[in-house]
């Protein structure tokens, strides 16, 4: 299992792949590469942090703000140039923001990206337990904020920016693409793409179809007790009116539900049923290899991969998509579990502190084997399919609360070392307290 689902930017990917015959040979493929079988023992993390870049001036205006806005303080001070970033990064930097560098790996094997907003996200490797996965990624965050420290950027642990504007700091044709298609939709787009982070947990398909279905159903079934349970961005700058237990994930849920919210409760079958969703998906962008203007990459409006496909935008874009278009258009869709070779879970909130480490931990002890599947789907109860109101209410809705004590309870059961950390996030979740109220530092 290959954690990093990697997104490539530059025109030397636009390189000539297999044709695809048809709908049917397309659909053949995504069962194929999405949904890869075999023995479940690897676990992946992805982890989001903000940054700032704390200048003398920024740093005495933090100073001067009431201590009741240590929300708003932390984010004091403007986002990092991308030049500035690179600099701190040296050789760890990803070639997005400098495409000479050799982009290795830090010491725990995590990779270094960078999201539109300025965001830093550590990619780990695959490995074979959580406890060896939360040890590698908490050396390589250490690690990443020595490294960023040498150019005053300060890491922040939050799921949602509450004070800063947002704002693309990437000009890659992806991201041109990205905000030119969300902003015909509405502002929830350039709103995740800036001013959001997430906490995403990879994990193994399963050893054939039948151990595949399960683990695909539960993921789902405990996502919306989950979200209650760590969802910890109430404040977002930008966002419309409204009282949202994790703005974050609201942004997710309205940026384009046609990409982010599949209609998995109707499927027979999890691969038929994503396959088929994949093609009818609407085009986000398309790759072109010399982009001129600034929505150079920008799709045909209201067109999906199936039209590209059938024919019907031979006129417009001039060519029918390969395979590697069709593996570029499979990274621009966002359920909250995404098919990728592993199953990866979207759907939580970044945590204050180290508190990501208990998502870790929680979600590969539902998954370590059949029995504890079968508790997780038990525990979430009737929730399944509560996406909007665990976003919105989370812990404050009764019946999700009981439901994230009952799917960490049964992940504690199911651990190997559940540890304090997640003790502790039960009780907490009992008495209906959200991450934040117990963590304030970055």
């Amino acid at each position: 299992m290959a954690v990093t689902l990697e997104h490539p930017e530059s025109t030397s990917d636009l390189s000539a792949h297999p044709a695809l015959s048809s709908r049917a040979a397309a659909e053949a493929y995504i069962g194929g590469v999405c949904f890869k079988v075999g023995p479940p023992h690897l676990i992946g993390a992805e982890l989001e942090w903000f940054t700032v870049c704390r200048t003398g001036r920024t740093a005495r205006r933090s100073a001067r703000r009431p201590a009741t806005d240590s929300t708003h303080q932390l984010f004091t001070g403007p986002r990092p140039t991308t030049e500035l970033l690179a600099q701190a990064l040296g050789p760890y930097a990803p070639r997005a923001i400098a495409p000479d560098s050799p982009a290795h790996a830090l010491p725990g094997g995590s990779r270094v990206t960078v999201e539109p907003g300025g965001q830093i996200e550590l990619s780990s490797i695959a490995v074979s337990d959580a406890a060896d996965l939360c040890a590698r990624l908490r050396a390589d965050e250490q690690r990443l904020r020595e490294l960023l420290g040498t150019r005053s950027i300060r890491m922040i642990a939050a799921a949602a920016d509450p004070a800063r504007t947002p704002r693309c700091q990437l000009g890659l044709p992806r991201y041109r693409a990205m905000e030119h298609y969300f902003t015909r939709i509405g502002p929830y787009g350039r709103l995740m793409m800036s001013n959001t982070a997430a906490a995403q947990v990879s994990l193994d398909i399963g050893a054939d179809h039948a151990e595949l279905t399960a683990r695909w159903a539960a993921l789902h079934a405990v996502g919306p007790a989950l979200i209650a349970a760590f969802a910890c961005s109430p404040a977002l700058r930008g966002a419309p009116t409204g009282e949202w237990a994790s703005q974050r994930m609201r942004t997710w849920l309205h940026l384009d539900p046609a990409r982010a919210c599949p209609p998995v409760a109707d499927w027979a079958d999890p691969v038929t049923g994503y396959a088929s969703w994949a093609l009818d998906a609407p085009l986000l962008c398309v790759r072109r290899p010399e982009p001129a203007e600034r929505v150079a990459w920008a799709a045909p409006p209201d067109a999906t991969f199936g039209d590209w496909l059938s024919g019907e935008l031979d006129e417009v874009i001039g060519r029918r998509p390969d395979i590697g278009d069709l593996d570029y258009h499979l990274t621009t869709l966002f359920p909250p579990v995404r098919p990728a070779g592993y199953f990866e879970v979207r759907y939580l909130d970044a945590q204050p502190g180290d508190g990501w480490t208990v998502p870790i931990t929680v979600l590969e002890a539902l998954l370590s084997a059949p029995a504890a599947v079968a508790d997780a789907m038990t525990a979430a109860g009737d929730t399944s399919g509560r996406w909007q109101e665990a976003s919105r209410l989370g812990l404050a809705d009764p019946e999700l609360r009981a439901a994230a004590v009952a799917v960490l309870e049964a992940a504690a059961a199911h651990s190997a070392d559940p540890g304090p950390q997640l003790r502790t996030a039960i009780r907490r979740c009992a008495a209906g307290r959200a991450p934040q109220d117990e963590s304030h530092h970055a």
